[in-house]
């Protein structure tokens, strides 16, 4: 393995409920996966129970029939899955942007974190070893590529580049594709990546559908979906359990507050405020009850809460001795509070004026803030105006601005497919346009290489607004509108 540029890791666990259910198993050993035991379905089985010919969504019975001598065992889905997110836990100590893409299959994000490929790798397994995983890691510039890479070795990364020739000779499988969707191209004689990059995009696009699209490019090493870190789950809570029997108001209320002090005491740790409750009461005859307890706002002082529970219990009637309580917290929210330089809602114009004149005198040079503002070269679409309180009504209220002008994002410049009816775009990348403004004619280089281009705002069949133009013969796709 050698240093490379990519910083997108893919770490997998083929077959992930055959590695969780059959970790003891050893290598050679005849295993089928059922998802239940009563009429179930085999879901994954081990290679030595494929070559007796039994298959997955075959029923136990007839998986049975053709691999007799295979193991039955039942996929346990809760266990495989907290299995799956304390492996993801694990994994924090490499880096702390991770995707969860499915059990058996997460996204790390490396930008920013020292080493190269060599010492991710080596990473990734010292931090997942106490599992038992047979891992395979791979390393790329985007998603599917990464995901790719994984396909091709136990450690595989990708150099910038060379995801299309690298990842040609991977089966559609590694797609995941509709298993009609694959029978149609296996017909085709179409069975591996480089035979589906190497089809006609347009054509392939409008015999397959719209998924087509997203198809073709993953085949080619383009995936420009982004990184979606998991976010981390928060548990507050408290209980008291077998320390006694709890038979009047007073002994409830005295347990009330010590809960709510120990929860209290994290939500401040954490900078949270909590805006649900969860009360559970256990009682003398093994029933537990349940209560929501909604809070008007959210908070973390143990007073309000005390408050609102012991409003909540007033006309309760228990049956039997409280002997547990646990108290939860259902709902968070983040508790700091926004600060602003200036407050637009209540502005002294006379302390507006002391802050600019402040600024100014550090800066050296006049304050100044960007404005968008209607028009149709790129460039030409934000100016610098001197800063200025913002207009107020008789009454002091910030009036709002009288338009709102969208604000374009510009892309990575690509070449993007254009079907052309009457003159204007009629689909851009297979994509059915519904509203078309333009052309606008853009005439630049006096001094140098001309470029003249035509630019176009497109709505897009999904809603999306984006600005493409041509130039010469070829279509390019300039950014989104936001």
């Amino acid at each position: 393995m050698k240093a490379t540029l990519a910083t997108l890791l893919c770490v997998r666990v083929p077959d992930y409920p055959l590695a969780v259910t059959a970790r003891e198993s050893r290598d050679g050993d005849a295993v089928l996966i059922a998802d239940r035991y009563d009429r179930g379905r085999v879901i994954a089985l081990s290679d030595g129970a494929r070559a007796y010919g039994a298959r997955a969504g075959q029923t136990i019975t007839q998986a049975a029939a053709a691999a007799s001598h295979a193991r039955v065992l039942v996929y346990d889905a809760a266990h495989a899955r907290a299995l799956w997110h304390d492996a993801l836990d694990a994994l924090d100590a490499v880096t702390p942007l991770i995707e969860d893409a499915g059990e058996g299959t997460a996204f790390l994000d490396m930008h920013g974190i020292a080493g190269d490929f060599t010492r991710y790798d080596t990473n990734i397994r010292a931090a997942l070893e106490r599992f038992g995983f047979p891992l395979r890691i791979g390393a790329a510039v985007n998603r599917f590529s990464a995901y790719a890479a994984s396909w091709l070795g136990p450690s595989v990364a990708i150099e910038p580049g060379d995801e299309a020739a690298r990842i040609a000779p991977l089966p559609l499988d590694a797609l995941a594709l509709d298993p009609n969707a694959q029978a149609r191209l296996h017909l085709l004689g179409v069975n591996t990546l480089g035979e589906l990059a190497r089809l006609p995009h347009g054509p392939f696009v409008r015999r397959f559908g719209r998924d087509a699209a997203r198809w073709h490019e993953w085949a080619r090493g383009i995936d420009r979906t982004a990184l979606r870190p998991r976010g981390h789950a928060l548990t507050i809570e408290a209980s008291i359990f077998g320390e006694g029997h709890a038979e009047d108001e007073a002994s409830v209320i005295f347990a009330l507050r010590v809960l709510l002090a120990r929860v209290c005491s994290d939500l401040e740790r954490c900078g949270r405020r909590a805006s649900e409750l969860q009360l559970d009461v256990e009682l003398d005859s093994g029933e537990t009850v349940s209560f929501a307890v909604q809070l008007a706002a959210s908070t973390a002082q143990e007073r309000g809460m005390l408050d609102v529970l012991r409003a909540k219990l007033e006309d309760v009637t228990f049956p039997a001795p409280l002997v547990g309580l646990r108290l939860r917290v259902a709902r968070l929210e983040e508790g700091g509070e926004s600060l602003a330089l200036i407050r637009t809602d209540d502005i002294d114009r006379e302390n507006v004026a002391v802050v600019l004149a402040r600024l100014e005198a550090m800066l050296g040079e006049p304050v100044r803030r960007a404005r968008t503002r209607s028009a149709h070269p790129v460039e030409e679409r934000f100016t610098y105006e001197p800063f200025a309180v913002p207009p107020h009504d008789a009454e002091g209220t910030v009036l709002p601005p009288t338009r709102v002008v969208p604000q374009l994002r510009l892309l990575a410049v690509r070449e993007v497919d254009v079907s052309v009816r009457r003159g204007e775009p009629a689909k851009v990348d297979g994509r059915t346009v519904v509203r078309c403004a333009g052309p606008w004619r853009i005439d630049e280089g006096w001094f140098g290489t001309p470029v003249v281009r035509d630019e176009y705002d497109v709505v897009l069949d999904g809603g999306e607004i984006c600005r493409i133009y041509r130039q010469g013969n070829h279509w390019y796709l300039r950014g989104s509108y936001d």
